[in-house]
């Protein structure tokens, strides 16, 4: 079977493994379809500042071996796979911190989800990390699960009401799954910023408030104008760039929540006025990953047509174009989702 793997800083190989060992309570899953998302690039072109190197942890596929201990799943089920499964039980967890918890780096789907064929360890078979998903949901909507879960745990972080207003920065995959969450949950105002145009014109379709480029000079009074002067309420960083982050603090109301949701690079670092962030009680948080609890969250979304993530899928290759695929997403050039398929 093929398998990818980061060879080198900004290279990936595509090569042949062999099946793993399947446990007594593990499953073998066939992979139709993973996504490719920031945090694997970061992987491949950046400096990532997370232990795991592995790529792919927005699979969907069959199940096509279960082992002996297996009971709940059988050959044949179409299912989403989550590679990391908290414990809930320890200190971490107590406190709603489950993508900290110890338990949930050491669950890894193997060799990757990037794989023509993985193994999905006991812990993730019987503590959430499997989910069954209808016939109804093709296997590149299933894919889209994970990425939306870090989305839907993300607004679980700061306040907001109905008929707020947000600016996006960053309008790539997330980024638009980040609009049409403000969308569903009725905010009046919805800005996105970003450097790259075709994706300013993608958003458009979505009915956003405008489409800004994150040069334009006239970025800030263009939104305090659409918003009485005050500033947007909510601020979605969903992007490696710190510009970003000094913008959306620029932008963000008195009062107001920054989410800083987009992948740095590892040690990189920001000159901050604190004195503003202070006295503008500027709440700033940051989300890191999804739990298996988001993940059930985020096949609901998708299953109920309320957040329809297919429409972000513009490009797909076969795992043999893994470098491809990487170098396309990250170029983004006429580019949204890219999901690689077997």
């Amino acid at each position: 079977m093929k398998t990818a793997f980061v060879k080198d800083p900004s290279i990936i190989s595509v090569d042949d493994t062999e099946k793993p060992t399947l446990g007594p309570g593990d499953i073998l899953v066939q992979m139709h379809a993973c996504g490719i998302c920031g945090s694997d690039l970061e992987k491949v072109f950046g400096q990532y500042g997370q232990p795991s190197m592995k790529l792919g942890h927005e699979p969907a596929g069959i199940i096509i071996d279960v082992g002996p201990n297996v009971s709940e799943f059988k050959k044949g089920d179409r299912v989403f796979t989550h590679h990391h499964v908290p414990c809930y039980s320890c200190h971490h967890c107590k406190h709603g911190n489950e993508t900290m918890c110890k338990k949930y780096y050491e669950t890894n789907l193997t060799p990757c989800g990037l794989s023509e064929e993985y193994v999905v360890p006991e812990w993730n078979v019987t503590h959430g990390g499997v989910l069954k998903i209808p016939d109804s949901m093709t296997f590149e909507e299933a894919a889209m699960i994970e990425p939306l879960a870090c989305c839907v745990r993300a607004w679980t972080k700061y306040s907001f009401l109905e008929g707020d207003s947000a600016a996006i920065f960053g309008v790539g995959p997330t980024g638009m799954m980040h609009v049409m969450i403000a969308q569903a949950k009725k905010f009046s105002k919805v800005f996105c910023f970003d450097v790259n145009d075709f994706r300013l014109d993608f958003a458009k379709k979505f009915n956003v408030s405008e489409s800004i480029n994150s040069t334009n000079k006239d970025r800030y009074q263009k939104i305090l104008e659409q918003t009485e002067g005050r500033g947007v309420d909510v601020a979605i960083v969903a992007t490696s760039s710190l510009k970003a982050l000094e913008d959306a603090i620029e932008m963000v109301r008195k009062g107001g929540a920054i989410m800083m949701f987009g992948v740095p690079s590892k040690g990189a670092k920001i000159d901050l006025d604190m004195s503003k962030v202070y006295s503008k009680e500027i709440t700033l948080v940051t989300s890191y990953a999804a739990s298996d609890n988001d993940t059930k969250d985020a096949l609901q979304l998708i299953e109920s047509g309320e957040i329809d993530v297919k429409q972000l899928v513009t490009h797909t290759y076969p795992i043999s174009d893994s470098q491809k695929a990487f170098d396309h997403a990250r170029s983004g050039e006429s580019a949204m989702k890219i999901i690689i398929t077997k």
